[in-house]
Parts: structure tokens; C-alpha cells; sequence
């Protein structure tokens, strides 16, 4: 049961995740209202609490759930899966600061974001959607001699 808990929680931050930077994407535009700067930003907090319980259950899978870690450790796919899921996470820097520096924003005010910032949410969206793909690869064994 504990495991389904784990797993759980893994695939409903994921979903969450996704859903919070496919929310940020569809509300950027490089000039916006002070509303829609604060709702850019509250998409950020999701997503970051989002991204905190994927690595907190993705821990928890890896140290104490069914398979030993030692499982994970030779298999390419989880080690391409951590890299990509890093280079999210370092992409986001930029945009999240940009949000938060806007997230007091009255609804008259117009905000204005570096054109970078819409680019860098599309490069997470498409690199997030690989998450799942390598997901299943590295739980079924692939790439480690089946």
C-alpha cells in the first residue's frame, strides 16, 4: 500500500507539474496585465510545489520503495531522465524570478517580460513531456541488457 502511495504521488505531481507549466504557457505573452502577472505567478508557485513533490516521492520510490536503488544506477534511461528533468529545473530559474518580481502587480499596471521567458517555457513543456516516455523505459528495464 505504501508503495501505491508513493506512486501515487509521484504521477499526481507530475500531472500537476505539467498541468502548472501548461497553465504558464498558455498565459504568457511578453506584455500582460497586472491579473495576469499575478496568475503567471501563482501558476509558478504550483509548479514548483508541483516539482518539490515529484522529487520528494521520486526519493522516496528510489530509497524505499520495491526495487533497491541499486536498480536505478546502471540504467541509462534513469540517468537521462534525472538530466532532463534537471535541465527543467534550471531553465525555470529565469521565469520564476521574472514572475516573482511581478507578483504584487496592480491590475492597471502593464508588465513586461523578456521574450526569452516565453521561449524557455516552451524548451520545459516539450522536455516535460519526455518525463513520462523515460519513466516507462527506465521501469521496465530498458537499457540495462534485457
Amino acid at each position: 500500500m505504501t508503495m501505491a502511495l508513493f506512486n501515487y504521488g509521484h504521477f499526481l505531481g507530475l500531472a500537476a507539474f505539467a498541468a502548472a507549466l501548461a497553465v504558464e504557457s498558455a498565459l504568457f505573452r511578453r506584455r500582460v496585465d497586472g491579473r495576469t502577472a499575478r496568475h503567471l505567478a501563482m501558476a509558478d508557485l504550483v509548479y514548483g510545489l508541483a516539482a518539490a513533490l515529484v522529487i520528494a516521492t521520486g526519493l522516496l520510490k528510489l530509497f524505499a520503495g520495491d526495487k533497491p536503488a541499486a536498480y536505478y544506477g546502471p540504467n541509462p534511461f534513469f540517468h537521462i531522465k534525472l538530466t532532463v528533468f534537471l535541465l527543467i529545473f534550471l531553465m525555470s530559474i529565469y521565469p520564476t524570478i521574472q514572475f516573482i518580481r511581478n507578483r504584487r502587480a496592480a491590475d492597471g499596471d502593464v508588465v513586461e517580460y523578456p521574450a526569452v521567458v516565453g521561449t524557455l517555457l516552451k524548451i520545459e513543456l516539450a522536455a516535460t513531456a519526455l518525463l513520462p516516455l523515460l519513466a516507462v523505459l527506465m521501469a521496465r528495464g530498458f537499457g540495462v541488457g534485457r
